[in-house]
């Protein structure tokens, strides 16, 4: 059985929309693209080991918007993510899409009852990076396995989110954690069953 991991940078309001560079995604005129790249230029040591953990290549998961900002970018710059050319990307879709990238596959139809054959089948773990539509569509029907989130020091005020209302309920909990001189707090944190609850102070 394999893992679905959901990897995301994220504000401290919960916006994950083109932390990478200025013109990565505009979408609702979004104008804060690359809000991650200040916190990089002097990352130490313990954030460098931390990101190349956890950006060892494996098959991504990918919405369509999504896959054509990595379509366009990646297959010219593997050198930056070793591997990533040869895993598989499925990209998660009823809309046509241009599967211009090295070892593409469309899941469209359907597609909660495909992505759990895919999650039981034998192979690496299943990544989410970007893909808001998806990843909370996955948590909607718990499906996520394990959150990595990279968690910076700033408010954005709007853009695409990671969690909306419609989640499943869900406990995790977390399996390590890094705090970066810079104010990063990197964390990971892997389903732990049901939520549980109380009254604080018994």
């Amino acid at each position: 059985m394999r893992k679905i991991v959901v990897q995301e940078f994220i504000s401290l309001d919960g916006v994950i929309q083109a932390p990478g560079r200025p013109d990565e995604d505009t979408t609702g005129e979004f104008k804060l693209g690359g809000w991650v790249a200040p916190y990089f230029q002097d990352a130490d040591a313990q954030a460098n080991e931390f990101m190349e953990r956890n950006l060892m290549a494996t098959d991504l998961l990918m919405g369509r918007n999504t896959y054509k900002i990595f379509a366009d970018y990646w297959p010219d710059h593997s050198d930056k993510w070793p591997g990533i050319n040869e895993v598989t990307k499925y990209v998660v879709t009823d809309h046509l899409v241009e599967l211009s990238w090295v070892n593409s596959e469309q899941i469209s139809d359907d597609v909660i009852a495909k992505i759990k054959k895919l999650k039981d089948g034998e192979g690496s773990v299943l990544k989410v990076i970007g893909s808001s539509v998806l990843a909370q569509t996955l948590l909607e029907h718990d499906l996520v396995d394990e959150l990595v989130l990279m968690i910076f020091p700033v408010i954005l005020g709007a853009g695409k989110r990671l969690f909306a209302d419609g989640s499943h309920p869900a406990a995790f909990s977390m399996t390590e954690s890094v705090v970066t001189s810079n104010g990063v707090f990197l964390a990971s944190y892997t389903r732990a069953g049901d939520v549980k609850t109380g009254i604080v102070g018994d």
